[in-house]
Order: structure tokens, then C-alpha cells, then sequence
């Protein structure tokens, strides 16, 4: 069984060991190498300036505003999206009454139901998703405000999008709004995958829901919850900001920078200011910023595997 075992995995691995390192790893060389350079992204001409970007960096104050909206998307969104589809998760599954002639464990009534309506903003794309929210936080003629006024808030109007304190919690909401469907979904098959008999030990012994969850469910589902931390973080940092502040703020990424994210920064520099150079430092940083996010998470996250 050992003969031709390492040919056998090299045989597999060649190839999509090549393509990621084609199309992934060549291109973050291909930028770091650009970050020390002064190419404009319009020419092919270019001459080495040393770390003259990366001290121009330093002492940018739009830079340090989208580096700290960016953390903020990671500490704060993963947060409340994850402990969202937590809850809702552990009540479709576990959370309901027992019924007379069911089963002794069972999700609230109608949970199924409940399923395909959280996860049908994944249906949506994102860039749908961040128009339909543009148009309801419109501060005249949008949902929001128009609800407002009908039960009778009427000098409760907030400008939501225009108003620099509340634009990048908007912003976030609209995140959490489109991906809290998928995380639904992943953990209730976590959670359907947890034996029925460890829950009934657990109320004969007397626990409640809140039990419950701590002591078996959150155990037992906790590598699916560091991994959809991680993969949500890496969202929150990249493509999904991007999208919604790009589409949704004016400017974008205002008003007055209040929504500017560091994704978004290295768009602008390079396709809006022909800063090519400028924004791959940029975009260096991010790669900074994203792989110690994930080495946080991981480490801190780090405990005994549980088996059942």
C-alpha cells in the first residue's frame, strides 16, 4: 500500500498547487514588489523609490480613518452576525416547546419555514442588496423614514447615509442583514448533527435553554463557529465592504471619509488617482491586517476538540 504513495499525492497536487501559486501567491509578490516602486499602473515605466510609499503611508490620515473602519468591520460585524445566526440557529433547532406526540427536542414552530427566509438574502447579490438598502435609507422617500413617519416619529428623521455618525453603522447593518442567512444555515446542520440524547440528559438534569446552549451546543458547534469567524472577517475586511460602501455612500466612502474602508482606498488610488504604487503598499497593509485577524481568531479560538 506505501508503493508509489508521494507520486500518487504529488500526481494530485501538482496542478492546483501550480494555479494557486500562479494566481494567488504571484500577484501578492507581484505587489509587494510594486509597493517599493513609484508605477503609476498607466505606464510601464517605473523606478524604485525604496520605502518612501510606505512612509507616505504612515503619514496619511485617510489611511489611518480606513484602517480603523476596517478593524472596526472585522471586531464588530463577525460579532454581531455570528451571535445572531447563533441564536437564530439554536431556536429553528433546539429552541422550541415540546409538542404532545413529538419529538422531545424540536426547533420552534414553523422553523422551516423560518430557514428559507433567512437565507434568502443570499439569493440576493450584494451589489442588489446594498441598492435596495441606498433606497431605503434615503432621508426623504425612503422605507425607513417612511415608517418612522407613520407611527407617528415624526422628528425622529435621521439623514442615516449622509449623517457621518450613523453612515458606517448603516453601512454595517446592511452587512449583517445579507449574511446572517448563510450562518443560519451552516450551524443549523452543525446543530442537527448534535445526538438528540445529549440534550434530553441535559433536561432531565434540569438545565434550561440558556444551559443548553453553553454547555452542549456552543462545545460541540465551535470549530463551524471559528471557521465562519474567520471567513467572516475576511468578508467583512474585503469584498462585502467594498460593495456596499462603494455603492451605497456618497463619494464614496464619505461623507468626509466616515465610511472609507481600506479595500476601498486602494480602489481609489489606483483606478480613481493613478496611484498604482501607493495603493499595492495599501494593499499590503490589508494582507497585514487580514492574516493577523485570522491568526487572532485561530489562537484565541484554540481549545480540546470535542467528539460525540
Amino acid at each position: 500500500m506505501q508503493h508509489g504513495k508521494y507520486r500518487f499525492i504529488v500526481g494530485f497536487l501538482a496542478v492546483p498547487l501550480g494555479l494557486y501559486a500562479l494566481f494567488v501567491v504571484w500577484p501578492f509578490i507581484q505587489s509587494i514588489y510594486y509597493s517599493f516602486t513609484d508605477w503609476t499602473g498607466l505606464s510601464p515605466d517605473f523606478t524604485m523609490v525604496g520605502l518612501d510609499n510606505y512612509a507616505r503611508m504612515l503619514d496619511d490620515d485617510i489611511f489611518w480613518k480606513s484602517l480603523r473602519h476596517s478593524l472596526l468591520f472585522a471586531l464588530l460585524v463577525p460579532v454581531v452576525t455570528i451571535g445572531l445566526a447563533l441564536f437564530l440557529s439554536f431556536m429553528i433547532n433546539v429552541g422550541g416547546r415540546r409538542r404532545r406526540g413529538g419529538p422531545v427536542i424540536s426547533g420552534v414552530r414553523g422553523s422551516g419555514f423560518y430557514k428559507i427566509v433567512y437565507f434568502f438574502p443570499q439569493v440576493l447579490s450584494i451589489a442588489i442588496v446594498a441598492l435596495l438598502f441606498a433606497f431605503a435609507y434615503n432621508p426623504d422617500s425612503g422605507a425607513i423614514n417612511s415608517f418612522l413617519r407613520a407611527v407617528g416619529l415624526d422628528g425622529v428623521q435621521p439623514l442615516w447615509l449622509g449623517d457621518p455618525d450613523l453612515a458606517l453603522w448603516a453601512v454595517m447593518a446592511v452587512i449583517v442583514w445579507s449574511t446572517v442567512g448563510f450562518f443560519v444555515v451552516l450551524f443549523s446542520a452543525g446543530m442537527a448533527s448534535i445526538p438528540t440524547d445529549l440534550y434530553e440528559a441535559a433536561l432531565l438534569d434540569g438545565a434550561d435553554r440558556i444551559t443548553t446552549f453553553f454547555r452542549i451546543t456552543l462545545p460541540l458547534l465551535w470549530d463551524t463557529v471559528q471557521s465562519g469567524w474567520v471567513y467572516m472577517g475576511i468578508l467583512a475586511l474585503g469584498a462585502e465592504s467594498f460593495a456596499v460602501v462603494h455603492i451605497m455612500t456618497t463619494g464614496p466612502g464619505g461623507p468626509d471619509y466616515s465610511t472609507t474602508v481600506m479595500v476601498l482606498y486602494v480602489y481609489q488610488k489606483a483606478f480613481r488617482d493613478g496611484q498604482a504604487a501607493y495603493a499595492t503598499t495599501i494593499g499590503v497593509a490589508l494582507l497585514v491586517v487580514t492574516l493577523a485577524f485570522a491568526a487572532l481568531v485561530m489562537k484565541l479560538g484554540r481549545r480540546e476538540r470535542l467528539e460525540y
